[in-house]
């Protein structure tokens, strides 16, 4: 057998799932049982009967899976798949701001960690942050963290003024303007869409902005002949599959690297054999403690409903 075959049947055997993030490598994405952006993947964590989840993305959506569900073994093909963004947010600066500001509501960005979700009155993602701020009534003052682009993309969306994390993705801040103005220019019927933890000045090119998911519908429902896709590359394995006739084209990043697209390092740390490797030993597994755990779901939770 193929390490495909033999993580299917191992899947089978030990009653586990396989939930994999948009931006894992594609043989991946071909193995998961549910494939998608934050919010879905936390919705599949919260709905599964599966005794052992594998969570093929990285740290934070692990912790988050484990929260939801504390009496599963949770296991991560590699413990070092972290998260820039998660930490541009350290938990203990961050209280000494949420601590400074006790009027405010806390708005926290699913990519952070668990300590940071604790201290939170909602969590949301990218798909659901506009719904999840304009939930707060007008004259609560918000706290966003920690993605100070995602931040001012729904300040401009609502016209809601909040107190911002400096906080950003290293992979959405990679996207050289000069570069995608020139790429237009080679390819001037593919129309631009970007994901909000973009820039500023990469997301007003765009004539689409929003999550994973949310591109990955956009282009299903509105066929052009193609498309710049600026957001991390591994979700264009997933969006090819869905308009298999429309060229797909990565937004070039600002560093010359090997595909002159923006990557997560962290995201392709996981690989096939380490989803074997993991699923075979039940190792590594993530673990939230008690106190977190209970402080942290109620944010969680809230989100969730929400969202429904």
């Amino acid at each position: 057998m193929n390490l495909h075959q033999e993580i299917t049947q191992l899947k089978k055997q030990k009653n586990a799932v396989i939930l994999a993030h948009y931006y894992q490598v594609p043989e991946i994405q071909e193995v998961a049982d549910y494939v998608g952006d934050s919010l879905g993947l936390a919705q599949k964590a919260a709905e599964t009967n599966a005794e052992i989840i594998v969570f093929a993305g990285v740290h934070f959506m692990a912790e988050t899976a484990k929260i939801l569900n504390p009496n599963k073994k949770v296991l991560l093909p590699d413990l070092m798949a972290g998260c820039s963004l998660a930490d541009s947010c350290p938990p203990e600066a961050f209280k000494k701001l949420v601590d400074a500001h006790p009027n405010h509501v806390v708005i926290t960005y699913v990519n952070c960690s668990a300590e940071v979700k604790a201290l939170s009155d909602i969590i949301c993602t990218s798909s659901n942050a506009e719904k999840i701020v304009n939930s707060v009534p007008k004259d609560v003052p918000i706290i966003f963290a920690p993605d100070k682009n995602l931040g001012k993309y729904i300040q401009k969306q609502t016209g809601r003024e909040m107190l911002l994390w400096d906080g950003a993705c290293i992979v959405h801040e990679a996207f050289s303007l000069d570069k995608l103005l020139k790429l237009h220019q080679e390819h001037p019927e593919a129309k631009i869409i970007a994901h909000p933890e973009s820039e500023s000045h990469i997301l007003q090119t765009a004539s689409y902005v929003g999550s994973t998911a949310g591109m990955i519908k956009h282009v299903k429902t509105n066929p052009a002949k193609s498309y710049i896709v600026a957001t991390e590359a591994g979700i264009l394995h997933k969006m090819q599959q869905e308009v298999p006739q429309t060229t797909l084209i990565p937004a070039p990043a600002e560093e010359d690297n090997t595909c002159a697209c923006s990557e997560c390092a962290f995201m392709k740390m996981n690989t096939l054999q380490k989803l074997y490797d993991c699923l075979a030993t039940e190792t590594p597994k993530i673990e939230v403690s008690k106190t977190i755990r209970e402080k942290a779901i109620l944010p969680i939770e809230h989100m969730l409903e929400l969202s429904k």
